[in-house]
């Protein structure tokens, strides 16, 4: 095998990247990672310099693309869902350098999926290895702190797990489709209190006067594109934060992967007042983008998880992955589950240090994730 680093994702052609992809997972599509590229989301200046990870076949003088990893250089921790800041800050408080990390993740996006294009699936964990040991190697030759894997699926985390990384958990909220015919079967499941508090909540808004709209990606205007974005620009304004991403990359999107986007659009009085934009996979939705100018009650909710869910079980779609954080869903129907993510840190005695520090945590976390099932919504069976 050759193996091989490149500071942009257009040294690969879609095909052949894309002819790795097993599953219908967005995010790791050549599309996606090329928009976040084109829109400058991603980039030197941003502090996401591309160093994606490509392993050929070499037989006869002809090198095939098998394998391949998205891979960036930080020299910040923003925009990744796994909070590693107190890491750096020890770093820096011994005279060492944190930055630049490696980073394998999608930036701004915390959903669970392969990190790793593979070719033949028997054949992950062995290139899955062969790519740890490089970046170990190169660390060592360009300057690099570590390398964090983050949000990997299971049988990955399985290879970083065998390889002794430290491994960090994290709970997000989920919600699993048990066969449901329609959004009225899925209440039937929550006891009466909760049940009463969801069909409040959705009259709420219906008694505002606001009407939503499910609008499937080819279907979505140059005008509502316009129309979202201010939205999703109020999002990280209220925090007093610049958005991740331009305009640019949504309109990318639009024309790149269209198949795999759903908006939802909130209209009074013939007035866009809010929007959500989620993202399709094979047998799930991953909740994105939010925002609104004004506070209607219960908006928030319909806007992203009502309307959501229904698409879910409209389409027959077994999850909704709504993204990082958010104790508000649990009494909606969205379950706790662990999240995980692997770091390498060349220095010994700070792998140690985060190691202790991990494991410690996960116990926390354990304890809080099982506080959380004891509030989800459904009658007790």
């Amino acid at each position: 095998m050759k193996l091989k680093l490149i500071d942009s994702i257009s040294e690969v052609s879609r095909d052949q990247w894309n002819r790795l992809l097993d599953s219908d997972y967005p995010f790791l599509r050549h599309e996606f990672l090329a928009a976040l590229e084109k829109s400058k989301s991603v980039c030197e200046e941003t502090g996401w310099l591309p160093r994606h990870c490509l392993v050929y076949d070499q037989k006869k003088d002809k090198e095939r693309l098998i394998a391949a990893m998205p891979l960036y250089e930080k020299n910040h921790s923003r925009g990744e869902y796994v909070f590693d800041q107190d890491w750096a800050n020890a770093f820096q408080h011994h005279g060492r350098n944190y930055y630049p990390k490696w980073l394998t993740a999608i930036p701004f996006t915390p959903c669970e999926g392969n990190r790793l294009l593979v070719e033949k699936e028997a054949e992950r964990a062995v290139i899955f290895n062969t790519i740890i040991d490089f970046l170990q190697a190169k660390a060592e030759e360009e300057n690099i702190s570590s390398w964090h894997c983050l949000f990997p699926a299971s049988k990955e985390m399985e290879i970083l797990k065998n390889r002794k990384l430290s491994i960090r958990h994290g709970v997000q909220f989920r919600w699993s489709n048990q066969g449901y015919t329609d959004f009225e079967d899925f209440l039937s499941s929550f006891n009466a209190k909760k049940r009463k508090n969801v069909r409040r909540e959705r009259r709420w808004v219906n008694e505002q006067d606001i009407e939503l709209k499910q609008i499937r990606g080819s279907e979505i205007t140059e005008a509502q594109w316009h129309a979202f974005y201010p939205f999703y620009q109020m999002t990280y304004l209220k925090r007093r934060m610049p958005p991740y991403l331009p305009l640019s990359f949504f309109l990318e999107l639009a024309e790149s992967m269209p198949e795999q986007l759903l908006l939802v659009m909130a209209l009074k009085d013939k007035t866009y007042v809010g929007a959500a934009l989620s993202l399709i996979g094979g047998d799930t939705l991953y909740g994105r983008y939010w925002g609104c100018f004004d506070e209607y009650h219960s908006l928030h909710f319909e806007a992203c998880y009502y309307q959501g869910l229904e698409f879910c079980i409209d389409n027959k779609l077994t999850r909704f992955d709504s993204g990082a954080q958010g104790e508000h869903k649990i009494s909606r129907g969205f379950e706790p589950v662990t999240t995980y993510s692997g770091h390498w840190i060349k220095d010994p005695q700070f792998a140690a240090a985060v190691d202790s520090f991990v494991r410690h945590e996960a116990k926390l976390l354990q304890q809080y994730k099982n506080n959380a099932t004891q509030l989800l919504p459904f009658k007790k069976t």
